[in-house]
């Protein structure tokens, strides 16, 4: 009889070391999650700096401007959870941005901007943290997704509702260059 109650005492404390695990990995994963959000954000909030310093010298490129700004919007409407669609909008943005750099070749004052050079800088700066950010992500959500998927921790997962995260990930190869910019 005491054996049998030590091993569903056993048993009950393994699940429970099995759920706080599960518990950490998915913590860890949304925390690496904010960290991108944080980094997105950062790039977002300099578009418009970057957009308006372009515009004294590059007036007749309206129509790239204007993509730069409608993209950024589209990616900060897409929702917090919505992991794939994310990386799907940043990608197109990145694009955009990197279409934007390329204007200062063009534009010899512009490329002498002091302004410019500051925010192409700052955007150089960003764009590697959120490299960092989304390779942390990347690492937490394989980790909870090893553990869902992992016997004896996947029965515990189904039980509780734990479920997979989604890698940041850019479906298209010619999104993954950062902007190269040169002078």
């Amino acid at each position: 009889m005491y054996t049998i109650l030590a091993i569903l005492a056993a048993l009950v404390l393994y699940a429970v070391f099995i759920y706080n695990g599960l518990v950490k990995a998915r913590q860890m994963a949304e925390e690496a999650w904010s960290g991108i959000d944080v980094q997105l954000k950062r790039r977002a909030d300099l578009i418009p700096n970057l957009i308006e310093t372009v515009k004294g010298y590059a007036g007749h490129e309206k129509s790239t401007l204007e993509e730069v700004v409608a993209l950024r919007n589209k990616a900060q409407a897409v929702p917090a959870g919505d992991v794939e669609g994310r990386a799907v909008a940043e990608g197109l943005l990145g694009q955009a941005l990197g279409r934007v750099i390329a204007l200062a070749e063009a534009y010899p004052d512009l490329k002498a901007n002091q302004n410019f050079l500051e925010l192409q800088r700052s955007l150089e700066t960003i764009e590697g943290e959120i490299q960092m950010s989304r390779r942390y992500y990347n690492g937490a959500a394989r980790d909870l997704n090893v553990k869902v998927e992992s016997f004896p921790s996947n029965l515990v997962a189904g039980q509780f509702g734990f479920a997979k995260k989604p890698y940041f990930e850019i479906a298209n190869e010619a999104d993954r260059a950062v902007p190269t910019v040169k002078f």
